[in-house]
């Protein structure tokens, strides 16, 4: 790791650093304060469309309220280098720890008007985003890319070293070309390569599922922290199993059906406190995450999207832990 980096303090003290992803709809508030609670170094925000955080609504205000919040990145996404560079003012301005540019998004609707991955096809301008935001804000700047576009475009390699020659403060390379989506195996090579090419800190991301797989990654990558996403939906002692793994080489007991029950409840109770009633359809998701793969888990699913109010989640889940 580049001992220069400005991002490296905020990895804080661990050996192995682990960190939340950003995933659009999920990543929110109540998301981010139990993966940091259970032991993620770093929460990133879901994704924030830059062209939005410069005229700023109620909505936009909630995507970046960091109000009670510490270690969180704010993720932009977009492809106009001055509209991106306002917008992570706005962030910072916001308390963010960091800026990230989302270099990797696969979506349809978003690679269409040039952002995420988009950018992996124009090496030029994502260093001239990098550089146009490094001359707005004082917090590190980071950038989330993919292996590449396809198999035939520039890779991860190129992209990542223009957008290190252009000030990036730490780089997140995701293993799958965009044209994969997240089907496949993502290839590890990838970020150990980006890594000895750069000298910048680099974020491996991509099929960590269990804390033997974040061992592994770290271990074979060289990366100086792994970023973990869709394992950790309905499932934040993903990091403190993590975190005992390294550690001790021993992989913690799994959570009972009492506790991944109980967290759910938290949970919805956070986001009720956190966005109101209107926070329902994120309720009833991320109590169906924190239950999938128990006995009765289907009949279960039916209850909660009939169930219109936080006091009927928390009735079903009830109900259905004495079942458990």
């Amino acid at each position: 790791m580049n001992a220069t980096s400005k991002f490296e303090p905020l990895l804080g003290p661990d050996d192995f650093p682990l960190l939340s992803a950003p995933m659009a709809e999920i990543s929110d508030k109540a998301f981010r304060l139990i993966a940091r609670e259970f032991g993620a170094a770093l929460a990133w925000t879901e994704m924030v469309p830059a062209q939005v955080l410069c005229h700023p609504t109620p909505y936009t205000k909630e995507l970046i309220d960091l109000s009670g919040e510490t270690g969180v990145v704010v993720q932009l996404f977009g492809c106009r280098p001055a509209e991106v560079a306002a917008a992570a003012e706005v962030a910072a301005e916001a308390g963010a720890a960091a800026i990230d540019i989302n270099m990797g998004c696969p979506v349809s609707r978003v690679v269409q008007g040039g952002a995420g991955a988009a950018l992996m096809l124009r090496p030029e301008l994502a260093a001239a985003i990098v550089d146009a935001v490094k001359s707005r804000v004082d917090v590190p700047v980071t950038v989330k890319l993919r292996r590449g576009w396809d198999e035939e475009s520039p890779d991860a390699l190129v992209v990542a070293r223009a957008v290190a020659a252009a000030g990036a403060d730490a780089i997140t390379v995701h293993g799958r070309y965009r044209s994969q989506f997240f089907s496949g195996r993502a290839d590890w090579e990838i970020i150990a390569a980006v890594k000895k090419a750069v000298g910048v800190p680099v974020i491996g991301n991509g099929d960590v599922w269990q804390a033997h797989d974040a061992a592994r990654m770290f271990k074979e990558t060289g990366c100086d922290a792994v970023m973990i996403g869709r394992a950790a939906r309905g499932n934040p002692w993903i990091f403190a199993a993590c975190r005992t793994y390294l550690a001790t080489g021993r992989e913690p007991q799994p959570p009972s059906p009492g506790e991944r029950v109980a967290m759910a409840v938290k949970h919805c109770e956070l986001l009720a406190a956190i966005q109101g009633e209107t926070a329902l359809f994120r309720m009833r998701r991320q109590a169906d995450w924190y239950t999938r793969g128990l006995k009765g888990a289907a009949r279960l699913r039916e209850s909660l999207y009939r169930a219109g109010s936080l006091k009927e989640i928390k009735v079903v889940l009830t109900a259905f832990l004495a079942c458990c």
